[in-house]
C-alpha cells in the first residue's frame, strides 16, 4: 500500500524533472508495501479527500479517474512485457527477500482459523496460516537514499524486506536533482545507498554495513545466507536487474519504477511471506493484495499496478517546460 506524503522543501532545489515533487508516498508491496499511518517529525501530512497543497502545488485526482476493483495476479494486456521482465530476479536471487525472519507455515483446519484472518491458501478444508519471528521494531522509519539499478542498494531493500522494517526511501537516480544533493548534503559523499537511523542517531554507507547493522539491531544478529556470500552476493543482485533492474514481486517493481522516475520519496511497509503486514493489510482493506496504495494528497486509495502508475503519473508528472 502507498501513500503520499507532503515534503517541506526548498522549491528552487527542484528542476523541471518529469515531477512535482514536493511531497512523500508510501505504499503496500508484496514483499514490500507501505501505508502512511504516522508521518516522521520532517515530514508535515496532509489528508483530503478532494485533494492538497503543498508549497505552492495543489494535487487533485485526475478528471475521471476511478480506482480499479482489485484482481489477483491479473496482467494488463500492455503490462506484460514490463512484468515477466520484472521477474528476472527470481531465479537469480532465489526469493531473497520474499520471507519474513523465522518464518513459518502450517496447516490449520478451517474451523481454527479465525474469519477475519489473512491466510494465503485452502486445501481440502485446510488454510496454510504463516508466520515470523521478528526482532526489536524501530519506532521511528529508518530513511535510506538509493536507486533502483544499483545491485548494492538491492541488497538493502531485501534485508528490509526480511526484517519488516518501515523504511523511507529517498529515490536518487543518476543526475536526479531533488535528493541526490540531500545525500552528499548529510554524508558528504556521493554513494549509496546511504542509511540514516533516527532512532540510534547512527548513519552510514556500505551495503553490508548496512545490513549488519541492520541484522543486529532489528533482526537476531543473523545474515540471511544470500545476503552473505560476498561478490556472489553482489554479482546475482546485479544479474537479477538484468530485466528491468528488478525486484521481487514484478507488480510492485514497476510502480516502484515510477516512484523513482518521479522520485518521490515514499514510505514503504514490507509484506513479505508471514509479516504481520499481511493481516494489517487484509483488515484494511479485505484483500491481501499488492501493491496497494495510499495518497493522503488526494484521498486516493488503490490497488492494480497499471493503473497506479497512471495515476502517479497523471497526478505528479508535469511537462519539462512547466
Amino acid at each position: 500500500m502507498a501513500g503520499l506524503v507532503a515534503y517541506p522543501c526548498n522549491p528552487s532545489l527542484f528542476r523541471p524533472s518529469p515531477v512535482k515533487s514536493d511531497f512523500r508516498r508510501s505504499r503496500w508491496c508484496s514483499p514490500i508495501s507501505a501505508e502512511l499511518k504516522e508521518s516522521p517529525s520532517s515530514i508535515a501530512t496532509e489528508d483530503s479527500q478532494a485533494g492538497g497543497s503543498m508549497g505552492g502545488l495543489s494535487f487533485s485526482v485526475p478528471p475521471g479517474f476511478k480506482p480499479p476493483e482489485p484482481r489477483r495476479f491479473y496482467v494488463r494486456g500492455d503490462k506484460w512485457g514490463a512484468i515477466l521482465s520484472a521477474s528476472l530476479a527470481l531465479p537469480f536471487r532465489l526469493g531473497c527477500g520474499a520471507f519474513a525472519q523465522g518464518y513459518k507455515a502450517s496447516w490449520v483446519p478451517e474451523s481454527e482459523v479465525p474469519e477475519n484472518q489473512y491466510t494465503s491458501f485452502q486445501v481440502a478444508g485446510h488454510k496454510l496460516v504463516e508466520t515470523s519471528e521478528l526482532g526489536p521494531r524501530p519506532e521511528k522509519p529508518i530513511e535510506i537514499y538509493e536507486f533502483e539499478s544499483c545491485p548494492f542498494c538491492r541488497k538493502v531493500r531485501e534485508i528490509v524486506s526480511i526484517l519488516n522494517l518501515d523504511v523511507l526511501y529517498y529515490p536518487c537516480p543518476r543526475n536526479g536533482p531533488n535528493f541526490r544533493p540531500k545525500a552528499v548534503q548529510l554524508g558528504g559523499k556521493q554513494q549509496f545507498p546511504y542509511m540514516v537511523d533516527s532512532n540510534t542517531g547512527i548513519s552510514m554507507y556500505e551495503s553490508d554495513d548496512i545490513i549488519n547493522y541492520l541484522v543486529g539491531k532489528y533482526g537476531d544478529g543473523n545474515v540471511p545466507l544470500m545476503l552473505s556470500l560476498g561478490l556472489f552476493t553482489t554479482l546475482t543482485a546485479g544479474f537479477a536487474m538484468i530485466g528491468r533492474l528488478g525486484k521481487a514481486s514484478p507488480f510492485c517493481k514497476i510502480v516502484r519504477e515510477a516512484l523513482v522516475e518521479l522520485e518521490l520519496p515514499h514510505l514503504y511497509h514490507c509484506t513479505a511471506r508471514g509479516s504481520p503486514n499481511r493481516q494489517n493489510l487484509f483488515e484494511k482493506t479485505g484483500h491481501s493484495q499488492v501493491p496497494y496504495l495510499e495518497d493522503p494528497n488526494t484521498g486516493v486509495k488503490m490497488f492494480e499496478s497499471a493503473e497506479i502508475i497512471e495515476f502517479l503519473r497523471a497526478t505528479y508528472a508535469v511537462p519539462l517546460d512547466q
